[in-house]
């Protein structure tokens, strides 16, 4: 039986074929069937982003739409779909030669981009969307003054003066870092690495909170001093990759505070550990990076001593290694730094007897016996003065080894020696002292027959095994060697 004559379809009202017996046309059919692309959507990361928050609050949709059609990587053709806007307006809306004010296309805009409704306010029907006077509706008489709530500006101003240090607190967090360096060669890093670890944490937990930019700069030099001495430490305990660390750290923080010398102390400690490590060419390097970052300082004089000239040495560059340990005493006088034998940790520059007894070791490596006895007579009494069993332990190695480079050497003599510096250090040996004591055992080769010789090898042996001796097991020291 044929369809009815006259019939309609449901969804588009038009009349259907006579041969038709469903009920919706073939248009209809055709496009109800179809595949309906899916729209692209704004990843929610997009409202966390403070820009788009910011133009949102603002209602400059026309930023909006760029900064969100950026951050979420749309086209404007999918804007458009997202929205209802065409895409010659979002063009225009975006360059600010238009803008959005029609109510219903704000709440199309907002809600086709699926807008946190937290972000943005959108009146109620019958309100005014926020726009901007045109000139001649403007009041010719300027709007009262909206004035602050007085306690809202105290408060605000009690924010600003909130700080999490003072000047009283950054002159106690220096003296605690003085009081490392003044006891350190008298309590070794040992018993005093604890407690420079723990003001390297107060003080970055007070770099975490609010200071005043001249607070904050000492506050990071300090961390640095904390982190420096660190690092030397480490090198002392044999601790070189620790050492590293430590540097790397240091000089971040130094050069956050802007604080050149700073940074060439601790190039310094980077080129002893590099030293020690037997990387001598590294190690001048090092010292000089530290020079140039702070030329003409003091810090120079440790620098072109401790560093510079010793890695030279090693190297077996006498020209410039010579060059270099003038330089360091050239540069002692002319800032004459204070007498006798300044700290090895310190800060301040190096003093005459610390340079002098640096260059000795320098010379130990030229095989100048005449400079290292000289060198090491004119510390002599400073050395002995001092609280640094270290110092004595090292000057009385160096002059061990020259003695033993003499023409005549004097075995007996230096035997004695090296036997002194171990005893002198026993009770918490360092690096330098436990590799130049090994060195000098192993320059005793051709005389190992000799009973002072044997003597100061059993000596070292049981030296290197007592407890206190914890920088030996470090895998990176060379091995003890039995010649016997």
């Amino acid at each position: 039986m044929a369809p009815e004559v006259g019939r309609r379809c449901v969804q588009c009202d038009g009349l259907l074929s006579r041969y038709n017996d469903a009920d919706r046309c073939a248009a209809c059919a055709r496009h109800e069937m179809a595949v309906v692309p899916e729209l692209p959507r704004v990843p929610s990361r997009v409202w966390r982003d403070p820009a788009v928050q910011g133009a949102l609050a603002d209602w400059d949709f026309g930023l909006a739409s760029r900064l969100i059609r950026r951050r979420a990587s749309l086209r404007q053709e999918d804007m458009a779909a997202l929205t209802g806007l065409s895409q010659a307006f979002l063009s225009m809306l975006e360059s600010g030669s238009r803008r959005l004010t029609n109510i219903d296309k704000i709440i199309e805009f907002v809600v086709g981009l699926g807008v946190p409704g937290n972000l943005v306010a959108i009146p109620s029907a019958g309100q005014p969307v926020r726009s901007e006077p045109d000139a001649a509706s403007r009041p010719a008489a300027k709007p009262a003054v909206d004035w602050e709530d007085p306690l809202a500006i105290a408060q605000r101003a009690r924010i600003i003066a909130s700080v999490n240090v003072d000047d009283a607190t950054l002159a106690a967090l220096r003296g605690g870092i003085d009081d490392i360096v003044e006891r350190y060669e008298i309590a070794g890093p040992q018993t005093l690495a604890p407690r420079a670890v723990e003001l390297l944490g107060l003080l970055h937990q007070l770099l975490s909170g609010s200071q005043h930019p001249r607070q904050r700069r000492k506050l990071y030099s300090l961390a640095a001093m904390a982190s420096g001495l660190l690092g030397y430490m480490a090198v002392n305990a044999g601790r070189l990759p620790t050492s590293r660390s430590y540097s790397a750290e240091a000089l971040q923080l130094a050069a956050e505070a802007e604080d050149p010398s700073l940074v060439a102390w601790i190039r310094g400690t980077q080129s002893l550990e590099a030293y020690y490590d037997g990387r001598y060419t590294e190690a001048h390097e090092l010292a000089m990076a530290g020079i140039r970052s702070s030329t003409d300082s003091p810090q120079a004089i440790r620098l072109l001593a401790n560093g510079a000239a010793r890695a030279l040495a090693k190297q077996g560059d006498r020209t410039a290694a010579e060059r270099a340990a003038a330089q360091a005493l050239e540069l002692t006088e002319r800032f004459s730094p204070a007498d006798g034998l300044t700290p090895c940790i310190a800060f301040e520059p190096y003093g005459r007897a610390r340079t002098l007894a640096n260059i000795a070791t320098a010379y130990v490596s030229l095989g100048d016996v005449g400079k290292v006895l000289d060198y090491a007579e004119q510390v002599e009494s400073h050395v002995h003065s001092s609280d640094s069993n270290w110092s004595r332990a090292l000057v009385a190695l160096d002059v061990a080894s020259a003695v033993l480079q003499q023409p005549r050497p004097d075995v007996e003599h230096a035997m004695a020696l090296g036997r002194s510096a171990l005893v002198t250090s026993s009770s918490h040996p360092i690096r330098s002292v436990v590799q130049r004591a090994q060195e000098l055992q192993q320059q005793t080769d051709r005389w190992r027959q000799l009973p002072e010789v044997r003597e100061y090898a059993e000596a070292l042996r049981t030296w290197r095994a007592r407890p206190a001796s914890y920088v030996i097991c470090d895998p990176a020291l060379p091995p003890y060697t039995e010649h016997f």
